[in-house]
């Protein structure tokens, strides 16, 4: 038995913690699924036998995925910001999440079909909207603002002015 990370972002899943952890898995570099912890008995959300808890990582992060049930639900006020480099990882992260019953929403936000948030953030975003300059920095914000998806163009126009 591995000792455990001493800090772990425990996840709440109805059912289904097993699937997110392999999508995750098979979408983002420096993630894996490791055990998968059984019940030991029956449980409210579940039966002796189903996939209790699921230890994955995400990007590195360590995980927990708790099929506690349907009571809990995601919401913005944890997410994952994933930096990307360029438009083309940008857009492969985005489409992954959307495509995958995932939903849009605003300034480089969506969610998975399990309602976990994510900010799928370029760098080129980051450094604009947090510039030294504040008219490129608004300029950057404004644009952002107007977007789903980041167009990295977009923001790049925008700090030109």
């Amino acid at each position: 038995m591995t000792t455990p990370a001493k800090n772990t972002i425990c996840l709440w899943y109805d059912g289904d913690a097993e699937e997110a952890a392999k999508f995750y898995a098979a979408t983002f570099p420096d993630s894996s699924v490791g055990a998968v912890h059984r019940a030991p008995g029956d449980y409210p959300a579940g039966k002796q036998g189903d996939a209790l808890m699921v230890d994955f990582t995400v990007m590195g992060i360590p995980c927990l995925g708790l099929n506690g049930g349907p009571g809990v639900k995601h919401g913005y006020a944890f997410s994952f910001q994933v930096a990307t480099v360029d438009q083309a990882e940008t857009d492969r992260y985005w489409n992954a999440i959307v495509g995958n019953g995932g939903q849009e929403s605003e300034c480089g936000w969506c969610q998975d079909k399990w309602g976990l948030s994510w900010q799928i953030s370029p760098i080129a975003l980051t450094q604009a909207v947090t510039s030294a300059d504040a008219a490129v920095a608004k300029r950057a914000f404004d644009a952002m603002m107007t977007m789903k998806k980041i167009d990295i163009a977009a923001i790049e126009a925008a700090v030109r002015g």
